[in-house]
């Protein structure tokens, strides 16, 4: 490896298990040098980011409930004062009620979207408020998404407009932190098959779907999405902010199915 981000150090935030797109991406950033954190949710979760975390020399997990302050600020104290200064963080975060992914979307409820929206767009904007003071020299926020947020995706419902918040976030804070020297994109990779992908009806019709009519005629892997974050962060995309980055084998510039699935 060429150690694109060694003398780094970051935060990954998301990680469940090991096919977990932020695990992808906390592999790819160790595997080019950078010092890593962890934050998880509960114990449960932190037996499972625990053993992963240490695989990669990571020994500074933090344990962060995005919907509630203390937490968040008790977390980014821990990081202060571990490590004084921060490179960049991935916020791999996002939540919906798996029973209203499915159905119609005029049915979405005031509840369940009102959490959605906190969750997987508002937690990316609070963490930033908390990151960017610990980047004093410039630094790197990154996100996820999906194209649901653009296009209208069976099965994706209320998280489709969550996802839309999210990037015209990316945009706004990116504007905001520019001055800073912090840039802020997000990653938009295909369907994959991770833990929070299964959450959403019919996820394998989406995955074979994808990968039959993209033009690669290839899904995402952990891998690939991997390294499109270590170009985000390290010094090669230091002039990249306020994008959404597609990691999805060209899905996205296609109008209708390829002639051999018509």
């Amino acid at each position: 490896m060429a150690e694109l981000m060694r003398g780094k150090r970051g935060l990954i935030m998301g990680v469940a298990n090991e096919r977990s797109i932020a695990w992808g991406i906390a592999q790819a950033m160790a595997a080019e040098g950078a010092e890593l954190a962890f934050s998880y949710q509960g114990e449960a979760f932190g037996r499972r980011v625990e053993p992963l975390a240490r695989s990669l020399g990571a020994d500074l997990l933090v344990d962060v409930d995005v919907t509630d302050d203390a937490s968040l600020d008790a977390a980014f104290a821990t990081l202060a004062s571990a490590w004084g200064t921060m490179d960049f963080l991935v916020h791999a975060i996002a939540f919906s009620d798996k029973t209203e992914l499915t159905g119609r979307f005029v049915n979405t409820t005031r509840a369940n979207f009102k959490k959605s929206l906190e969750i997987s767009c508002f937690s990316f904007i609070d963490v930033a408020r908390r990151a960017a003071p610990l980047m004093p020299a410039g630094g790197t926020l990154l996100t996820l998404t999906y194209q649901g947020s653009n296009r209208v995706t069976p099965y994706y419902n209320v998280m489709g407009v969550a996802k839309a918040a999210l990037e015209s976030a990316v945009r706004y804070l990116a504007n905001d932190l520019g001055p800073d020297g912090i840039r802020v994109n997000a990653i938009s990779p295909g369907p994959m098959k991770t833990l929070a992908g299964a959450a959403i009806g019919g996820a394998r019709k989406t995955f074979r779907q994808t990968e039959a009519n993209a033009p690669l005629r290839t899904n995402a892997s952990l891998q690939s999405v991997g390294g499109t974050a270590v170009y985000l962060a390290s010094d090669y995309g230091q002039h990249t902010t306020g994008e959404i980055i597609r990691v999805d084998g060209g899905y996205h510039v296609i109008g209708m199915p390829q002639s051999e699935n018509i």
